[in-house]
C-alpha cells in the first residue's frame, strides 16, 4: 500500500501496483474516509489495483470553499488522471454513490461499472433539512454526539450488540472528523441533485441491508429498473442483506 497526496486530498494505492488492467475507485460516505474500504482491499487487492481517497473535507484531505457533487466528482476524475487510470470499477457508499452516478455520466470511458452500497438518488426533502441542522450541530457542538446519533441511526441492531470492533470503527471514522469539513459535506449531500440514471450504460450493482434506514430497499427496487444497463440488485431474492445489515455494515468482521 502507498499513501500519497494528489490534488491536496490523501489517497491510498492498493494492490501489486501493475498499471495494467481496470482498476477499482472506492468512494466513501458522508462521515467515512478511506478506511471504510479496508476489508474490500483485503479481498481484492490481489487482482487489482484498488485506489481510495478522503473525499475534499473528509479524513486527511483539508475542507475546500464550494464543495459540492460536483466537485468531488471532478476530485475523483483528477486522481484517476493523475493515477494513469483510464478504466475502473467504481464503489460507492451512500454520498459516495450519488457521486459515483454523476462520475459515470461525465466519465463513461472511465467508470466500467458501478456497485452502490446503501445507494441513494438523492436525499428527501425532509433530510435535507436535517443534514443543514447536522451542519449546523457539527460547527456549533463538535462531532461527539453526531458520532452517537449516526451509531444508532444507521448501524444494525445486532452490530450495536455484537460487534464491538464495527461500532468502534464506526464510531472513530466520524469522531476523527474535522467538524467543519464534515459540515460542508452535509451542505454538499443536501444540494445533491439525482443523476439521470437512464443514462448510465455501464453494469450496476445495487447493495442494500434489511436494516438500511437511509438506501433502502424498497428504494432500491423503486429506480434499478430505470438503469439502461442491467442492474443486479442485492434487493432480489436471497441476496437481500440479512437482518443484521445496515447503512454502515455489510458484513460480519
Amino acid at each position: 500500500m502507498s499513501s500519497q497526496i494528489i490534488d491536496r486530498m490523501a489517497v491510498e494505492v492498493d494492490g501489486q501496483g501493475a498499471k495494467e488492467g481496470d482498476a477499482i475507485l472506492c468512494i466513501h460516505g458522508l462521515g467515512a474516509t478511506s478506511n471504510f474500504y479496508t476489508p474490500t482491499c483485503l479481498a481484492l487487492s490481489n487482482r487489482y489495483r484498488i485506489v481510495r481517497p478522503d473525499l475534499p473535507g473528509s479524513g486527511r484531505s483539508p475542507a475546500r470553499e464550494g464543495l459540492s457533487i460536483q466537485l468531488f466528482v471532478e476530485a475523483i476524475a483528477r486522481v484517476a488522471r493523475a493515477l494513469e487510470i483510464e478504466r475502473a470499477h467504481v464503489i460507492g457508499h451512500s454520498l459516495g454513490s450519488i457521486v459515483a452516478q454523476h462520475l459515470a455520466l461525465q466519465e463513461p470511458k472511465l467508470v466500467r461499472s458501478l456497485a452502490l452500497l446503501g445507494p441513494l438518488l438523492a436525499p428527501p426533502d425532509a433530510g435535507r433539512q436535517g443534514l443543514r441542522d447536522r451542519a449546523k450541530k457539527a460547527r456549533a457542538e463538535g462531532m461527539a454526539g453526531i458520532a452517537e446519533q449516526i451509531l444508532q441511526a444507521a448501524t444494525s441492531t445486532d452490530t450495536r450488540n455484537n460487534q464491538p470492533v464495527a461500532v468502534a470503527l464506526v464510531r472513530e471514522l466520524v469522531m476523527r472528523q474535522d467538524p467543519e469539513g464534515y459540515a460542508r459535506s452535509c451542505e454538499a449531500l443536501a444540494a445533491a441533485e439525482a443523476a439521470d440514471i437512464a443514462r448510465i450504460a455501464c453494469p450496476t450493482l445495487l447493495v442494500t441491508g434489511e436494516e438500511d434506514a437511509v438506501g433502502t430497499p424498497s428504494g432500491a427496487r423503486a429506480w434499478q429498473s430505470a438503469f439502461r444497463a442491467p442492474v443486479s440488485s442485492s434487493c432480489r431474492a436471497a441476496a437481500i442483506g440479512p437482518p443484521w445489515s445496515g447503512q454502515w455494515n455489510r458484513a460480519r468482521p
